[in-house]
């Protein structure tokens, strides 16, 4: 196989975004980093929603009692919550950030911080929604596994011929709504904390949360990372990464087996900026205390950029864990958004461990609500009319089709997965790639994305 290097072009001003899916982008070869302060365009972007009354604020080191209270009199504001993640702590922040409750306009809050000495960066508290729409035994209907020889499918079919199939040592951490890991098809591949002992109400492993056995949910603040049909994106993403294949139920995900974990910050509203950092950072926590956690899935979106989530997913890239995301899902009038000409995040971020996502058709052709970008979108998986898993009423075991960059994206998760499975030793950089470089060239990508091809797994 030719290996490419692929790069990633510096100096994009991020001016706004349709509310939408995200996704990342390909392995850089040098390294970029977004001013802190991007001048207003950045900080806010065009479109974005975000929670009335609150704004992220990073106070500096030096700022003190006096000028913290200085700061928030100016907003009106006050400390609603101090975040200091356990890995925020490890990396020697004493500070962390702080949720502000304002009286003022979220906008008119940022303008009277910025340029503060006592503050680092301010900016919105965004809103981030998933973005998929609704249209075994299923296993004729998984063209994104390329049954019945698609061959714009994944190829997985071929790579499960192999004995190809996962391993259950290799964990992915979904952050998403909860999902459903007593499904039929995902009970056998939910993963547990190996840190934590299940029911005795105590924080056994320091992370600050208490019996977060399946992970967190970090919307609702409790271990109850399942809370019912409303979690259907969360369970239909979870059934691509790894549903359970070869039990004559159901569909097959990308790994057979596999261990999957749920950072909950998706709930009945969307979820915030917050919410997503602390989910980040817990999952990259687990991989520092030794969990082999090889990438989160993050098929959302719909904020502007935030310095907060940029160094959260930084953290996540110094600890080796992969951060692939939805390219978004712009194209309401049938063609996606250009993510090089308006900045989509999270999939923009300059990260290294960022892997962008578009979606494209059974076809072959790119998805006509997927989003694209010939420096800013690494690949294209499948996205359109995808089977998976779902909750139904009573804690019963579902299927369905829905379609979205949502759907694209833990094709690639699964992938980034399928390989660590098969190549133990890889590192984060070597995961991203090998996928990379293994994508086939397909006509609908070429100048859409950095490697002008889709998912191909059939060659790990």
């Amino acid at each position: 196989m030719l290996h490419k290097m692929f790069t990633k072009r510096a100096g994009l001003v991020a001016i706004g975004l349709a509310t939408s899916t995200f996704l990342y982008s390909c392995e850089s070869s040098i390294e970029l980093q977004l001013p802190k302060d991007p001048a207003g365009a950045a900080r806010v972007a065009a479109g974005a929603n975000y929670v009335p009354g609150e704004v992220i604020v990073k106070f500096s080191k030096t700022a003190g009692l006096a000028g913290r209270l200085n700061a928030l009199t100016k907003v009106k504001g006050q400390v609603a919550e101090k975040i200091l993640t356990r890995l925020m702590e490890q990396a020697g922040d004493t500070e962390g950030i702080s949720l502000v409750s304002t009286s003022l306009d979220v906008l008119e809050a940022i303008d009277a911080l910025q340029g503060l000495a006592e503050v680092e960066f301010a900016e919105p508290n965004y809103i981030y929604q998933h973005n998929a729409t609704s249209n075994d035994t299923y296993l004729s209907n998984l063209w994104g596994m390329s049954a019945g020889g698609n061959v714009y499918g994944s190829q997985a079919i071929t790579a499960w011929a192999n004995n190809k199939t996962g391993s259950n040592t290799v964990y992915v951490g979904i952050i998403d709504e909860g999902y459903m890991y007593t499904h039929e098809d995902l009970a056998a591949n939910a993963g547990t904390n190996p840190f934590e002992i299940a029911g005795n109400k105590k924080d056994d492993d320091a992370n600050g949360y208490v019996d977060d056995v399946y992970g967190w949910d970090f919307a609702g603040n409790n271990n109850t990372v399942f809370d019912g049909t409303a979690d259907d994106h969360g369970t239909h993403v979870a059934g691509t990464i790894g549903a359970v294949g070869g039990n004559a139920k159901g569909v097959a995900g990308i790994n057979w087996t596999v261990k999957l974990l749920s950072g909950k910050f998706l709930g009945a509203n969307g979820g915030t900026t917050a919410n997503a950092i602390k989910a980040i950072d817990y999952f990259t926590n687990l991989k520092k205390k030794g969990l082999n956690i090889v990438a989160t899935n993050n098929s959302w979106g719909g904020g502007g950029f935030s310095q907060a989530l940029q160094d959260a997913i930084e953290r996540a890239n110094q600890a080796g864990v992969l951060f692939i995301a939805a390219a978004g899902n712009g194209g309401t009038d049938g063609i996606g958004d250009n993510n090089d000409a308006v900045a989509n995040y999270p999939s923009n971020y300059p990260n290294s461990n960022v892997i962008a996502v578009a979606s494209i058709t059974s076809a072959g052709a790119l998805s006509g609500f997927s989003n694209y970008g010939a420096t800013q979108v690494d690949i294209g998986a499948p996205g359109s009319a995808i089977y998976s898993t779902l909750p139904a009423a009573g804690s019963k075991s579902t299927y369905g089709s829905y379609s979205g960059t949502s759907m694209a994206t833990p094709h690639v998760t699964g992938a980034a997965a399928l390989y660590k499975s098969i190549n133990p030793s890889a590192t984060a950089a070597q995961i991203k790639a090998a996928i990379l470089n293994a994508a086939t060239p397909t006509p609908s990508l070429a100048g859409k994305t950095v490697t002008g091809g889709r998912l191909n797994v059939s060659t790990f």
